[in-house]
């Protein structure tokens, strides 16, 4: 499926990158270079073009919009600038279709997006989306300031800074996100399972676009690769080939693809992954266009890797990596983990002449089989849970947690507290003699004072060694059970 660079299409969850002055949403903007106009012209045309002529063509009843236009103009109490009306307007119409993946995005977040693609940008790392009107988190980016300080798939934004996120649009709410490396933020968070919102200081920083990591482990005598990728940005593809090659080079007898998180990316870096793995008999891919046509898309590859293969998801995968998941899936590999996020549609970035765009939602992608995912996620082939500290929440100490308490969050703490190691005989809640123990145990190995109190101090660190423990991997039992079944 060739995309042409001046109207690529993208199929990220339609979100975008918290903190960074703009949006990152995996697209690819239109470039005004004469190499681009090159390019336009070489490819094949775009599946939706931004006509100027249509205007010709549009209806009447458009008066009704130049006669509000005129009407604020020239009779509403305060000034107000022309651009401002014209951007509401667009704005409005977005807003009408009542789809979080279509949206526009002026000429600020533009420049600084077409940056942030392929280089680095600075924010706190973690795509969001717009679900049920709420500001949602995808997924946080690896090794990002959002991941480290806790926040997860499914989280729900609802304020920033004390100031209410209800009523703003998705653009609205990460521009209250968005600011320079070093500064703070203070998001407040909604999760499952959490009677109470709490909120999570964040200090931004800057995040490297670095999407493809590599690691090998012996598997019952078996060289067995792990790639993990990220996100799907301009240069994933060629990350992704240099370090495969170099594992199979180094004579690989399986390999795990591990997309949990991954939000998704471009379009045409999932289809360059694909002719990859999915011989040229079967589609690696199906798009369905607004009149229900579906156009299937081969590779020319002779036949499938050598090699058995495994695919790690999550709730956090989406869009891009659920195309890689399903189209893996209907070739009959295993997936490993938890049900993805459910995207199944296509953006395109239309310019609009003056630096900005607009991101419309244009086609549905289909599973080789024609399966439609949105709203209803890959489920894997199995199934398997993370321990439970991975599942953890921050610990709100108000004032102090001690001996013969009973609080919520103490029985979040007591799970903490059994992740590494400092066992608390119960986790309902109940702080017990056990529980007590197990925190002067945590507070002398830690060179803490030694008081069988949880302060925030000692709250603050208990957390910190959590996401420690979960970023460096230890008792991923997802992994394990990947490379476990890989040679079954």
């Amino acid at each position: 499926m060739k995309l042409k660079k001046s109207h690529i299409i993208v199929i990220l969850v339609g979100a975008l990158l918290l903190g960074f002055a703009g949006a990152y949403s995996g697209v690819k903007l239109a470039q005004s270079d004469e190499s681009s106009k090159e390019q336009a012209a070489a490819d094949d045309a775009p599946i939706f073009s931004n006509n100027n002529n249509q205007a010709e063509e549009m209806p009447g009843s458009m008066t009704k919009v130049a006669q509000a236009f005129s009407l604020i103009q020239n009779n509403y109490i305060e000034d107000v600038e022309d651009q401002q009306l014209i951007e509401g307007a667009i704005e409005g119409m977005l807003a009408k279709l009542e789809d979080p993946h279509s949206s526009y995005m002026d000429v600020e977040m533009m420049s600084q997006f077409n940056d942030q693609i392929e280089s680095s940008f600075e924010g706190i790392g973690a795509e969001v989306s717009m679900v049920n009107g709420v500001v949602t988190i995808v997924a946080p980016i690896k090794d990002s300031p959002a991941e480290k300080a806790g926040i997860r798939p499914n989280d729900e934004v609802l304020s920033v800074d004390g100031e209410s996120l209800e009523g703003l649009n998705l653009n609205e709410a990460v521009s209250k996100i968005r600011g320079e490396k070093g500064s703070e933020v203070v998001i407040e968070v909604r999760r499952a399972g959490v009677s109470e919102p709490f909120e999570v200081t964040i200090v931004r920083d800057e995040i490297p676009v670095e999407t493809v990591y590599n690691k090998m482990e012996a598997v019952d005598g078996k060289k067995t690769g792990i790639l993990e990728i990220t996100n799907f940005s301009e240069n994933t593809f060629t990350e992704f080939e240099e370090q495969l090659e170099m594992l199979e080079n180094e004579g690989i007898e399986g390999l795990v693809i591990d997309v949990r998180g991954n939000p998704g990316g471009l379009l045409n870096v999932i289809e360059d992954m694909l002719r990859e793995f999915v011989p040229k008999d079967i589609p690696y891919l199906q798009i369905e266009d607004a009149d229900g046509n579906k156009t299937p898309y081969y590779s020319d590859l002779a036949e499938k890797k050598p090699y058995p293969i495994s695919i790690l998801i999550d709730e956090g995968s989406a869009s891009a990596s659920e195309i890689l998941a399903v189209a893996m899936k209907e070739m009959g590999y295993d997936i490993v983990g938890h049900s993805s996020f459910g995207k199944g549609t296509v953006q395109q970035a239309v310019p609009l002449g003056d630096g900005s765009s607009i991101k419309l939602t244009t086609n549905k992608w289909l599973s080789p089989n024609g399966e439609w995912i949105n709203e209803v996620g890959v489920e894997p082939t199995i199934e398997v849970d993370q321990p439970d500290y991975y599942y953890s929440n921050p610990i709100l100490v108000e004032d102090t947690f001690k001996l013969d308490q009973s609080d919520e969050a103490i029985g979040n703490l007591q799970i903490m507290l059994n992740g590494l190691g400092y066992e608390t005989g119960r986790t309902d809640g109940y702080f017990s003699e056990e529980t007590e123990e197990a925190v002067k145990q945590f507070q002398n190995d830690n060179d803490v004072e030694t008081t069988g109190i949880v302060d925030e101090n000692t709250a603050g660190l208990i957390e910190a060694m959590v996401v420690e423990q979960i970023r460096d991997g230890k008792d991923d039992e997802q992994l394990g059970r990947a490379l476990k079944e890989l040679y079954k």
